[in-house]
């Protein structure tokens, strides 16, 4: 059975990753006030969790303006984390082949709650830089080319427990992302692929497929660019063969077809 202190320690660990990802979402440094107000947690307890967060390197507190941000210790986390993902050292070479032949961004990604947070990016070595999007970048999994990609390669059953995700944790958007999400679906049943043409970021276009890893994991990927240089006509007859070739060519690499079932 737990007890009282074993609760009170989940509380104050739930509490500190709040102000972590308070801190992780802003802008730049953050103050006593402004972390209370982004996390609705008293000021009192915010000062205490976050001079253990510094105490751990965790966070970081300006001395002069006594603002918070996020401190080195986290990366050594988030490269421990990135290591154990040998699908980025796989699909490496694949993804910037692809980045070459279609002139174009690609990024890999896992889901986060309702986005997918970009673990590796690859560009054109003959272009200047595409988009400015980057690993640790999130992009809405309703409104992305790669989202809708994801929620299409998935069961029944979890489609709808991310719809109910949605439904829960952005109720104002609920309507829109489940409209845009049964479409993104239907397109990728239809043709291999999600699609998002201005519609995650005004001046990107972009398709998107996924990827299972060895042990099932779901991946997603996005392979585009500005709208100036990748129309929509471009990226579907021009790009999205060399999308679905790569697609196939990845999962004859890790032994698995794009569904999950393991090759013979």
């Amino acid at each position: 059975m737990e007890t009282p202190a074993a609760r009170d320690e989940v509380s104050a660990l739930a509490r500190g990753l709040a102000v972590l990802r308070a801190l992780a979402d802003a802008p730049g440094p953050m103050s006593n006030r402004a972390l209370t107000d982004a996390t609705g947690i008293p000021k009192a307890t915010v000062s205490r969790l976050a001079a253990t967060l510094v105490a751990g390197g965790f966070v970081q507190q300006d001395p002069d303006s006594e603002r918070f941000q996020l401190g080195p210790a986290l990366l050594d986390l988030s490269s421990a984390y990135l290591r154990n993902f040998d699908m980025r050292a796989l699909c490496r070479p694949y993804l910037a082949e692809l980045a070459d032949r279609a002139q174009a961004s690609v990024h890999l990604g896992v889901r986060d709650g309702l986005d997918i947070l970009m673990i590796d990016t690859v560009r054109p070595r003959s272009a200047v830089i595409l988009t400015r999007t980057d690993i640790g970048t999130r992009m809405d999994i309703a409104t992305s080319a790669c989202g809708r990609a994801y929620f299409g390669a998935l069961l029944p059953a979890q489609r709808e427990a991310l719809l109910q995700d949605y439904r829960r944790d952005a109720p104002e958007r609920w309507k829109a992302a489940r409209e845009m999400l049964l479409r993104g679906a239907a397109d990728v049943e239809a043709h291999g692929y999600g699609s998002s043409f201005q519609e995650w970021h005004r001046d990107i276009n972009a398709i998107g497929f996924t990827l299972r890893g060895p042990r099932g994991e779901l991946y997603a990927l996005s392979c585009g660019g500005p709208a100036y240089a990748l129309s929509p006509k471009t990226l579907r007859t021009q790009v999205a063969p060399a999308v679905l070739a790569t697609q196939q060519a990845i999962g004859r690499a890790c032994g698995v077809t794009p569904s999950g079932g393991t090759l013979s």
